[in-house]
């Protein structure tokens, strides 16, 4: 059986694959930041018998120092990792500014993720095979890279900052196979498809009307969704990197892709996580 750690693993998908392989005897760790909700999984867990396979650290994952925090924790519930999935996403409609001083979505979407694949890289790395699962959406035409203002201080947008954060993991996902994919360690980009769990966040009134109608449309439950996430865990592809719709593959010849691009960022952000 797996060690398997998940962000946003309290609700919609990252709860519903944490009950999954919770279920089929694999070892889980979730991290959210909701106390109760992580009690109640726990209390849930030990009812059906498997309390001494659940773990669950609240973090606020938008801090670095809690992202640090984490890692630290996690490695001593886990000495080895089979699969780290990243699902942890909050949009919001405002600009807000974290304690650290960085914009809330950049911090948590892009930066966590950053922290957590590149951390737990010894871990996963005894493991033998294994894997990231970075959920979100590669390769999507929307978004650009704002070089100049990774944080949006100048006409904050929601969407234009969740669709950068796709941008940028998708470049996060290049840099990260390039340095470690000879570890026997495998990175994918997942988009499971459209879930009826809705997008989680704060949204003003014409954002709010949006993702309803998203939702309304959305033809999936968490457990399905949760599928395509389950076979990459139990067999990785071969390549060092794999971008993938559903369970359809994404070429990664794209821009999205661009490797000059991901060194640039992964500059950036050493950059930036220096001056802390």
């Amino acid at each position: 059986m797996k060690n398997i750690v998940i962000t946003g693993g309290t609700s919609g998908i990252g709860l519903a694959l944490a009950r999954a392989c919770r279920d089929r005897g694999d070892s889980v760790l979730i991290v959210a930041p909701d106390p109760a909700k992580g009690a109640r999984f726990i209390e849930e867990s030990e009812k059906k018998g498997a309390g001494k396979r659940v773990f669950f650290i609240p973090a606020d994952l938008s801090l670095v120092s809690e992202n640090e925090r984490v890692l630290r924790e996690a490695g001593d519930i886990f000495p080895t990792v089979d699969a780290l999935v990243l699902c942890a996403r909050f949009f919001r409609s405002y600009r807000r500014v974290t304690a650290e001083g960085l914009e809330h979505q950049f911090a948590l979407y892009y930066l966590s993720r950053y922290l957590l694949s590149h951390g737990l890289v010894g871990p996963m790395q005894k493991a033998g095979t294994s894997a990231v699962v970075n959920v979100a959406g590669p390769g999507i035409s929307a978004g650009r890279v704002h070089w100049d203002d990774l944080e949006l201080t100048q006409g904050y947008d929601g969407w234009e900052a969740m669709f950068q954060g796709g941008k940028l993991n998708d470049l996060l996902a290049v840099a990260w196979a390039a340095e470690h994919g000879d570890r026997g360690i495998r990175y994918v980009l997942q988009f499971p498809g459209g879930t009826r769990t809705g997008l989680a966040g704060e949204f003003d009134p014409e954002t709010a009307a949006q993702v309803e109608e998203m939702k309304r449309g959305a033809t999936k439950s968490a457990e399905e969704s949760i599928v395509p996430i389950v076979a990459v865990i139990d067999d990785p592809p071969a390549e060092p990197l794999t971008a993938l719709w559903e369970d359809r593959f994404i070429g990664l010849d794209g821009w999205s892709f661009d490797p000059q691009a991901a060194t640039r960022l992964r500059r950036l952000t050493e950059d930036l996580l220096a001056r802390r």
